[in-house]
């Protein structure tokens, strides 16, 4: 039987758990202090706290990975179940339980099919909830007083979409900056659509009657903002119409699909949203004239009926003639038939008398004395109602009529004022579209007498030119010379003339 020398075993050094456990950590951290692991997402869980847990797996193994709050926050791209990502970050491990881990700080798709696979399942299933409908897309008002514009305030979106509004019908815009690209972006852009939508009709701060989004072009990693949930749904539930005009035409978001109308360009969101000015004042007085040529040419119609039904109707002179003569005879007989009708009363009445006496009549009074005071009763309490009801009638007639008379008072001051501010916006416009405006920013008006000169051949051909600008006119020979003129209030008259500086012709 052989003996077992347990003496190098029992001289091993003893470790303890936490030691094991700190000297893996050690060496996983120091081997892998930094790595980037491709593998496809699985079982990702958001706790309350706002980490998020979630597995990288391929065909052989499965690494757990966390990434804290904070890190969450900082993510572009957030993985999804089936995703496949490339995270980067550093491995180490949780002695809690036993096992290494991959803390994440950064996640991207890998490559651009996977990406597209995320949008292409997102979009199916927002789809399939109804979002993309057509039935729910309102029609866009012909003429907004009011537009919104969610975009950012120092890109150039912002200046083409204004200049391209000032050319075809100037209207009020109001811009919410938001940042287009990053991670602020998708809640951004939410908040200013449902933040229109919140602002109360009549307020302070105007409602718009038209939302539009809008940003250039870029890849589809920059416009990954405009394709989150929060955007998409916040779009679908606007109550004011809205136009998305995010990136070129080629590029496609899924705020596109839940808008109420999709532009290729932020410049054609804005062509979309007014029409031209100068085109509706056109077709504005085509129809005028078609308007009072219809009308000239329905009077003319209705005139020449008038007078072919008029030729078929008899002389005035013949429809009356018969009426008058039935007239002369009825009047002949009715002189006789009144001096009979006359004596036959006069014969009863000299009848009647003789058979009355003035105890009859005596009777006859003392019966109805009785109901004459009644009636006369009848008729004081019938005078009282009356100018009780009267009395009524004109104390509510002077309330009525004092009430109509501050409603007058008011309303002269009123209509004043809305005549005044149209006076001044009239004026205003008169003075925008006058050429004085021009000549402020730096034109200037050349004259050849009372002839207005447009090209270097007349100006060459002219005795002399007058040039107008902002504050006055000089007048300037042919020479290259400029004598003063009285235009120029400011500038005082030249006593002696000075030689001209050395320079070339003007023109």
């Amino acid at each position: 039987m052989d003996l077992i020398d347990d003496s190098s075993e029992g001289n091993a050094h003893e470790y303890t758990v936490s030691e094991i456990s700190g000297a893996v950590k050690r060496v996983i951290e120091g081997e892998f202090g930094r790595v980037r692991v491709r593998g496809e997402v699985g079982r990702v869980s958001r706790p309350s706290s706002g980490h998020m847990y979630f597995d990288l797996k391929d065909q052989g193994a499965v690494i757990a990975a966390v990434s804290w709050k904070g890190q969450v926050a900082r993510m572009q791209v957030r993985p999804e179940e089936g995703m496949e990502v490339i995270a980067t970050g550093r491995l180490t491990t949780f002695p809690g339980q036993s096992k290494y881990q991959l803390i994440v700080d950064a996640v991207e798709p890998a490559g651009a099919g996977a990406l597209m696979a995320m949008l292409e399942a997102r979009r199916k299933a927002l789809a399939a909830e109804g979002l993309f409908d057509a039935g729910r897309k309102r029609p866009l008002p012909w003429l907004p007083e009011v537009i919104g514009v969610v975009t950012s305030p120092s890109g150039a979106v912002i200046r083409d979409i204004l200049h391209r509004l000032r050319e075809r019908f100037p209207r009020r815009v109001l811009i919410w900056p938001v940042a287009v690209q990053g991670q602020a972006c998708a809640p951004e852009v939410a908040r200013a659509i449902r933040g229109f939508n919140a602002l109360p009709e009549g307020g302070a701060i105007p409602r718009p009657d038209l939302i539009i989004v809008a940003r250039g072009g870029g890849s589809l990693e920059d416009l990954w903002g405009f394709n989150e949930e929060i955007v998409v749904r916040a779009a679908a539930e606007s109550r004011i119409p809205l136009i998305s005009a995010v990136g070129h035409e080629t590029d496609t978001t899924l705020i596109d699909h839940a808008s109420d109308r999709r532009a290729p360009t932020p410049t054609a969101a804005a062509e979309i949203a007014v029409p031209v000015r100068a085109e509706l004042a056109a077709r504005l007085g085509e129809a005028g004239v078609r308007m009072a040529r219809a009308a000239q040419a329905r009077l003319d119609h209705r005139s020449q009926r008038l007078s072919d039904l008029s030729r078929a109707l008899g002389r005035p002179e013949a429809l009356t003639a018969p009426a008058r003569q039935r007239f002369d005879l009825v009047s002949d007989r009715l002189d006789p038939a009144l001096r009979m009708v006359t004596v036959r009363g006069r014969e009863r009445l000299v009848r009647a008398g003789a058979g009355l006496s003035l105890g009859t009549l005596k009777g006859f009074l003392a019966r109805h004395s009785d109901r004459v005071g009644d009636l006369g009763k009848r008729l004081d309490n019938a005078q009282l109602r009356r100018r009780a009801e009267a009395t009524r009638a004109a104390k509510d007639n002077r309330l009525r009529l004092d009430a109509l008379g501050e409603r007058l008072s008011h309303a002269g001051p009123a209509r004043l004022a809305l005549l005044q501010d149209r006076l001044d916006r009239l004026d205003r416009m008169r003075q925008t579209l006058g050429y004085t405006e021009t000549l402020r920013r730096g034109y200037a008006v050349v004259r050849a007498g009372e002839t207005l000169v447009t090209t270097a051949d007349d100006a060459r051909r002219a005795p002399a030119l007058e040039i107008e600008f902002r504050d006055g006119r000089v007048t300037v020979a042919p020479s290259g010379s400029s004598p003063a003129e009285p235009h120029a209030p400011s500038r005082p008259r030249r006593t002696r003339r000075e030689d001209p500086p050395e320079q070339g012709d003007l023109f």
